[in-house]
């Protein structure tokens, strides 16, 4: 009888034990072949997903090339980068190419282990969570629109059967300081795209976002939260109740493992999931500085119909919806036919999707980086960009790049304390 290796030191045997659970779809068994090729892939999705921030491009791309198992094995061999890219592109790497990938490996192995993974199984199946993965037929139809910031894995609170709902759905978000009028609206629109066959899309967050869930909640309506941290962390804590309830009868979804702690720049990273899995975007209220047209900015760049409902002129609340309206092209919508007119299936064509060029002029003239550096300042002053980038999950350079964009801007400054954002 042929021994069992495993994958990495951990026998096959066990890692199917630690999958089943977990799994959707068919039961994960260990014997050879097909078989054990997905246990591996299961495994190094899951793995991985402890040791990237959500959004690391620098990831997507190695798996891309590699795939999840070679991706993970060269991690964990402390394989060095010139030797990786030759693996991937021959010999033309640049010393550029070789600094930023070996800052990424350093990066990743500092951030997880494969044992980080066994652990991450262990606490979805204590939930009730499963794992999602780009090779199961329930994976969501609009994610591969992001390239690679294409998420490695999902976590899954509720029944996966639900996740066919996304392919006619709409994303309902806007400002956590929202109006009555701005919850009126958004509970009216949830519960009429629900009676029109539309799964609801947010991210469970106070305001607009809650206001969308419970109105589809009270309808008997599929609704998807995507969480920040992991679907055990059900943040805001005030929605608790809350997102128990979609767990219950719709579906709790995030990238990151069970027990992460949601931060502000995952809370901007998980934006982009909620404008790819959904068929249109739409604003229901949001001010200037709104957290919501960072998901508007998501929807316009991978070309989805984005749609923003107008509000009084004499409304702050309403300003970043204007603005939408006014600079971006967004469509106008004022009723719940004119928001169900602008989303067809993922991927066909439908609606009006904005003028793509202004993702990075909604999210505040700033590209992924900059964005994911201010969210860090945000919370803290006086760092400096070493702190940043172990912070944040981005090389040093990129974040000392992002700072210098921010500086010009006037939007962070140097001070004798080190960086701080300018309120």
């Amino acid at each position: 009888m042929t021994a069992d290796r495993g994958f990495l030191g951990v026998p096959y045997a066990r890692l199917a034990a630690l999958l089943d659970p977990v799994a959707v779809g068919a039961p994960v068994v260990a014997d050879a072949g097909d078989a054990r090729e997905t246990v591996r892939i299961r495994m190094a999705r899951a793995a991985l997903g402890t040791m990237c921030e959500p959004g690391d491009l620098d990831a997507g791309a190695l798996v891309a090339a590699l795939g999840p198992v070679e991706a993970l094995t060269a991690i964990v061999d402390d394989e060095d980068a010139s030797r990786l890219l030759q693996r991937i592109g021959g010999t033309s790497s640049s010393a550029r190419q070789r600094a930023r990938l070996d800052e990424a490996l350093k990066r990743w192995r500092a951030r997880g282990t494969l044992e980080s993974g066994v652990r991450a199984l262990e606490m979805a199946a204590h939930v009730g969570a499963r794992l999602l993965t780009p090779e199961d037929a329930a994976w969501p139809d609009g994610l591969p629109s992001l390239g690679a910031g294409e998420p490695l894995a999902l976590w899954v609170r509720g029944d996966p059967g639900r996740l066919a709902g996304l392919r006619r759905s709409i994303a309902l978000v806007g400002a956590r300081a929202a109006t009555g009028y701005g919850e009126h609206v958004a509970m009216e629109s949830s519960a009429g795209l629900g009676d029109r066959g539309f799964a609801i899309v947010s991210g469970g967050a106070y305001g607009i976002d809650g206001a969308a869930h419970r109105a589809a909640l009270a309808s008997g309506h599929v609704t998807v939260a995507f969480l920040a941290g992991g679907v055990d962390r059900l943040y805001p804590a005030g929605h608790s109740d809350l997102l128990r309830r979609v767990a219950d009868t719709g579906l709790l979804l995030g990238e990151l493992p069970c027990g992460s702690t949601p931060t502000r720049w995952r809370f901007l990273m998980r934006n982009r999931l909620i404008a790819a899995s959904s068929a249109a975007t739409v604003v229901v209220e949001a001010g200037q500085r709104s957290g919501s047209l960072n998901t508007a900015g998501h929807a316009a760049e991978i070309g989805r119909p984005l749609g923003a409902v107008p509000g009084p002129v004499t409304s702050p609340a309403s300003a970043g919806c204007h603005r939408l309206i006014r600079e971006y092209a967004a469509t106008c919508v004022t009723t719940v036919e004119e928001m169900a007119e602008l989303a067809g299936p993922i991927g066909a064509p439908g609606g009006t999707a904005g003028d793509a060029s202004a993702d990075a002029s909604v999210r505040n003239g700033a590209d992924g980086d900059d964005l994911t550096v201010l969210a860090a300042l945000s919370d803290a002053c006086g760092l400096e960009p070493g702190d940043l980038a172990r912070a944040t999950g981005r090389p040093v350079r990129d974040v000392s790049a992002a700072l210098g964009r921010l500086e010009l801007s006037g939007t962070v400054r140097l001070t004798g304390r080190g960086w701080e954002a300018v309120r």
